[in-house]
């Protein structure tokens, strides 16, 4: 984890409410991976907390983040210009990591979820693995990232939850439909609350006994695990964990959400 000044070089709407991120770092930033964050600031002297929002692409000397509009902060955030400096500290938490023998691997994601699993991909595009995805948006103006998934997926489901754009469904249901014919060694998943909570349910249901990760979004202040804003209950109730320091990727039975 460093705190580095960042160049922002593009920073553009991706989709409606959705905007892409792109800066050059300084130097070098040991431990970017997959399904680990950084916490930026606005821009703003105003606003002293930072952003905390999930990595969606890196290369040695760049990292690409995708937001979406939600209050002032993000707000502030997206009139953001190219060549702007941010302060930004990164990468923080604790993200995906496949398995040598893990070779089929299913990604459910749903809303800014998908971008997570956008780093999968990005990151094991060349390691043989199989990659099955399943990835939910409320409408057609939401859909994006659409060519990124189905190139680096065998398989690959773009559902919509009203039915304007692919078939009328949800990214858990559109998994379990083809669950079958995917028969992942693991899940990774990320996405709103609900979505998850249909996805442990109905692998209890099922009896399904594949490991399965999910990286789950919520509230934080400091990013470090200083200011137990973004704790939840472990499972059982009796401890508790901090999404941004113990996570924010869990195994699906660990945490209670």
């Amino acid at each position: 984890m460093k705190e580095l000044v960042v160049k922002v070089i593009e920073n553009e709407p991706l989709v409606a409410g959705v905007y892409k991120m792109k800066f050059s770092l300084p130097e070098k930033a040991e431990g970017l991976a997959c399904g680990r964050f950084v916490n930026i600031s606005t821009g703003d002297g105003g606003h002293l907390l930072r952003r905390p929002i999930a990595i969606c692409e890196y290369t040695p000397d760049t990292v690409t983040i995708c937001y979406q509009l939600k209050g002032e902060g993000t707000q502030l955030l997206s009139r953001v210009r190219p060549g702007d400096m941010l302060s930004c500290v990164l990468p923080l938490g604790n993200g995906f990591a496949l398995r040598k023998e893990e070779k089929r691997v299913a990604l459910i994601g749903g809303g800014v979820g998908v971008f997570p699993m956008v780093s999968v991909l990005k990151e094991y595009a060349d390691s043989g693995k199989d990659f099955c995805s399943y990835i939910g948006f409320r409408n057609k103006a939401a859909v994006c990232m659409e060519d990124v998934f189905r190139s680096l997926s065998s398989r690959c489901s773009i559902v919509t939850d009203d039915g304007s754009y692919g078939e009328k469904s949800n990214a858990v249901a559109a998994f379990f439909n083809d669950y079958e014919k995917a028969k992942p060694d693991v899940i990774l998943s990320c996405g709103p609350v609900p979505m998850l909570r249909a996805l442990k349910s109905g692998l209890q249901e099922r009896n399904l006994q594949v490991p399965c990760f999910v990286s789950l979004e919520e509230r934080m202040g400091c990013g470090i695990g200083a200011c137990l804003v973004c704790v939840c209950h472990k499972k059982g109730g009796a401890e508790n964990v901090r999404v941004c320091k113990d996570g924010p990727v869990f195994e699906i039975g660990e945490v209670e959400f």
